[in-house]
């Protein structure tokens, strides 16, 4: 069983901003895919499953791989609390775990898929590190940039601009690709 995380905040002012980056690349699979988010209070996520072939999941005998995949209902410098529940409730290993999240250390439109990789100064992702005891998870950069003139902690929460709002529309399909190749495998 995978687990597949997008990170970002959950409150609407956040919405498409590039801290959302991570939960934008979700809502776009699971709207492609015709996915129903459920909301779990207990785990403090919105969650879908799916199976191998990128269906919803069912509970009909037949063996079949599947696949955990939301956001959590976190704050982002929090997220290490949801993704913890998730991963204890479906007793899911952290290398089975993809979070998909912004990357200031990366251009806008560029993305790199890495294992067991530290923090980089990203608060959600440390909180993921601090609650499962491990970086040894999958993790989904995806690039915002970066401003010389304004602090991360303001730069984070814009919104993108008109041409890096393009790119970031050419680039979240790409993602979503990678996400069901990791479904599908």
């Amino acid at each position: 069983m995978k687990l597949i995380i997008g990170l970002g905040n959950p409150d609407t002012k956040y919405q498409n901003t590039r801290h959302n980056l991570g939960r934008m690349i979700i809502e776009n699979f699971i709207q492609q895919h015709k996915l129903s988010l459920k909301k779990i209070s207990k785990l403090s996520a919105q969650l879908s499953e799916c199976r191998n072939g990128l269906e919803p999941a069912r509970r009909d005998g037949f063996p079949f791989s599947k696949t955990i995949i939301g956001f959590t209902s976190e704050y982002m410098n929090n997220s290490g609390v949801a993704v913890s529940k998730i991963a204890q409730f479906y007793k899911i290993n952290p290398d089975d775990i993809y979070i998909v999240h912004d990357d200031l250390d990366l251009p806008v439109g560029e993305y790199k898929i890495q294992f067991d990789r530290g923090p980089a100064g990203h608060n959600g992702v440390k909180s993921i590190v601090d609650h499962l005891g491990t970086q040894a998870f999958n993790r989904i950069r995806v690039g915002i940039g970066k401003s010389d003139n304004i602090p991360i902690e303001d730069y984070v929460l814009l919104h993108f601009t008109k041409a890096e709002r393009d790119i970031i529309n050419d680039i979240i399909p790409k993602v979503v690709q990678e996400l069901e190749k990791i479904i599908e495998n």
